[in-house]
């Protein structure tokens, strides 16, 4: 259940985020219906006429949001609002705390601001937050001691100071809301990002085997232990050009897919790199060279008895194996891979399809 209402969750945020200029217009357009039958009820002709024309407006706000244009939606809320703002101060008067809605579009100028503005032009959102203050200023010293036109009930007046300052309010915490999810989101988005990216690095994107940058630091770091005790499998697939040449790239892509998912399988707890092309090593930790030569030669002949299907047909494929082990004269990786690599290469010339683990 959890898991559901999670999810649900996670739909609307996302929504939300990814439509907050339709949803803001939505609201905008909501308030001033509320507005304008609040008036018509009060008896407020001028700002009846207002709200509607106000209602028209964010309608067609609402149609550029659909069609991409925000900027001139951002404008249009601007100036929408500051008019509202100065025009039902001087009807309805400072006490009724219609000016609360300058301060609802705060985080509504911050955020559509820093969407549309980049650089240095992000001073413009500071000039407007200037700009909004000081209209509220204004207003302040100007209304302050003086009657309003229309003067109503204080039951009514109440109603819409606690109505406006629910607009303020409710528009703080929606924009702080989204911004804090999305936040969350890039910051999520970047890390997961830079897992792939430290993947991509180590891991060989065909097989999903460690590549060399992934591979010789494991090795490495069992060098610096002198009492360590492992052994390096050099593994190369038979007569590869002519499976290519026979059978195209992609049936050759998916010989390897195949032959490195059975080593994977067969040698579990192992570290295991695409060396490069054809080319596979495996590291075998606390295991000796004869356990070792064993074991390759399992999994040669499981190789060899198991065929790649590709497009319904049957790929037959072999590999040549060197087995090395770390020992005393060895003073970096490099060299127990070569050893092991000369091993597989005498293997090659000798016949393919062997383990070569013995110094021959």
């Amino acid at each position: 259940m959890n898991k559901k209402r999670k999810a649900v969750v996670e739909r609307a945020m996302h929504y939300l985020v990814h439509n907050s200029n339709m949803v803001t217009v939505a609201v905008m357009c909501l308030v001033h219906a509320t507005l304008l039958l609040f008036m018509f009820a009060s008896g407020v002709t001028p700002l009846v006429q207002f709200n509607v024309l106000s209602v028209i407006v964010y309608i067609f706000c609402y149609l550029l949001c659909k069609s991409g244009y925000t900027l001139p939606v951002f404008i249009s809320i601007i100036v929408e609002v500051s008019a509202y703002v100065v025009v039902s101060t001087y009807f309805i008067g400072l006490r009724c705390g219609t000016y609360c809605f300058l301060f609802s579009i705060v985080p509504i100028i911050i955020y559509l601001g820093c969407f549309l503005f980049k650089g240095a032009m992000r001073w413009i959102i500071v000039v407007i937050l200037a700009l909004n203050f000081g209209l509220f200023a204004v207003l302040y010293v100007m209304f302050s001691e003086v009657p309003p036109v229309y003067e109503l009930s204080p039951a009514l007046r109440l109603f819409l100071v606690l109505f406006s300052s629910f607009v303020m309010v409710f528009s703080t915490i929606f924009y702080n809301t989204i911004y804090i999810y999305s936040s969350e989101v890039e910051v999520n988005g970047l890390e997961l990002r830079n897992k792939q990216l430290s993947a991509d690095a180590c891991e060989d994107q065909l097989t999903g085997l460690l590549n060399r940058r992934g591979f010789l630091p494991a090795v490495e770091e069992l060098m610096k232990d002198k009492d360590s005790r492992f052994c390096i499998s050099f593994c190369d697939i038979d007569n590869f050009k002519r499976i290519n040449d026979s059978y195209g790239h992609d049936a050759g892509d998916e010989v390897i897919r195949h032959i490195t998912s059975i080593i994977r399988k067969e040698m579990q707890g192992c570290d295991i790199c695409r060396w490069g092309g054809e080319e596979i090593i495996i590291l075998m930790k606390d295991m000796d060279i004869a356990a070792a030569g064993e074991k390759m030669e399992y999994v040669r002949r499981y190789i060899e008895m198991t065929p790649t299907v590709f497009f319904n047909k049957r790929i037959p494929s072999t590999i040549t194996i060197g087995v090395s082990m770390k020992n005393d004269s060895h003073n970096d990786p490099e060299e127990v891979i070569k050893e092991a690599d000369e091993k597989m290469y005498y293997g090659k010339q000798h016949g393919k399809n062997i383990v070569i683990w013995e110094n021959e």
